[in-house]
């Protein structure tokens, strides 16, 4: 198959600049973060007290290529970013956190910056021995963070209309999708991680958005809203909006710590399916989500799984309103 990608809904990445996170003991002393070539297992690292999150947002081509976007706030635009690897960092408490390292390089294809990704959040003057530096890792950990996922206890609508548990479903089954009817299961992903940082899923509290249930879903899940009258100003009726851009703090919530179980749900066609009576949408298959699933699965796919949501989604800063919740949920009904 031909794997898409969605130009129109940039991944934005919070990362510190490797200048922000030096060696303070062993081989590297005094260095800042590096490429994995030239990192050392057991150095120590701490992040500067000043040190504050960027975001660096990306574009992905069809061709997997990632690329800075013109609304990043660190990078070049247009220059390219690798997936450099991941790493397994260790505090003096034995608390584990996981990062990835991303490297832009320029037009002669040296080397423009060095990001860190931490994956939970890391704290200033705090000694993180580095214990793991894995290549192989790196694409599938990127995969997750833009991969559409469910938690445990979800009930997704079936074609019957039965509201099943996502963890009692099964490849073959047939689910209520909004544009395409009754539509069966190619696959289904599970995994468990800790409920952290990046990974913490986002709660969607039972009346938020006309739901009778909690949804909780991961960060990046896009959720699909009808807009009776157009309150947002977004332009147009149907909008496809990020789950982590509605947290406010009551209705929208994050829920961090402990461990969390997530669901992947896969079609012939990227689609939107009904969970806690939400409309959401099911995992997209493109250049950034292809790791997480087997290639026996993709490769029976049709050339485009898009399903034609990749021009509905909704920019930040048009969510950037305590009230955007509600406003969606009163545009949707009225």
């Amino acid at each position: 198959m031909t794997h898409i990608s969605i130009p129109s809904s940039g991944q934005s990445l919070p990362v510190y600049r490797a200048e922000s996170f030096v060696v303070t003991h062993g081989a590297n002393l005094g260095d800042p973060l590096s490429h994995a070539d030239e990192l050392m297992l057991d150095d120590v690292y701490q992040l500067s007290l000043t040190a504050i999150p960027e975001h660096l947002t990306l574009n992905t081509s069809a061709h997997a290529v990632l690329t800075v976007a013109p609304d990043s706030t660190v990078g070049q635009t247009g220059a390219t970013i690798h997936l450099d690897c991941a790493l397994t960092l260790m505090s003096p408490d034995g608390q584990i956190t996981d990062a990835l390292v991303l490297v832009e390089v320029d037009d002669a294809g040296d080397i423009d910056g060095i990001y860190l990704m931490p994956l939970s959040p890391l704290v200033p003057r705090t000694s993180y021995a580095l214990v793991g530096i894995d290549r192989d890792s790196a694409q599938a950990k990127f995969a997750h963070l833009s991969s559409a996922r469910f938690t445990r206890g979800t009930h997704i609508t079936m074609s019957s209309g039965l509201q099943t548990p996502i963890e009692d479903l099964s490849v073959g089954d047939r689910v209520l999708t909004r544009n395409d009817g009754a539509r069966e299961i190619r696959w289904i992903g599970q995994s468990t991680v800790r409920a952290v940082g990046e990974f913490a899923p986002i709660c969607i509290r039972a009346g938020a958005l006309n739901n009778m249930h909690d949804l909780i879903v991961s960060p990046d899940h896009r959720l699909f809203i009808y807009q009776r009258q157009d309150r947002l100003g977004a332009g147009r009726s149907e909008l496809m909006i990020k789950a982590r851009h509605l947290v406010n703090g009551e209705s929208v919530t994050v829920q961090d710590g402990g461990f969390v179980d997530y669901f992947e749900l896969v079609f012939d066609t990227h689609q939107i399916i009904y969970a806690e009576g939400i409309a959401a949408e099911s995992m997209l298959i493109d250049t950034r989500s292809e790791p997480v699933v087997p290639h026996e699965v993709t490769a029976k796919l049709p050339d485009s799984t898009d399903g034609g949501l990749s021009g509905f989604d909704v920019t930040e800063t048009l969510l950037d309103r305590p009230d955007a919740t509600e406003i969606l949920r009163r545009a949707s009904t009225r």
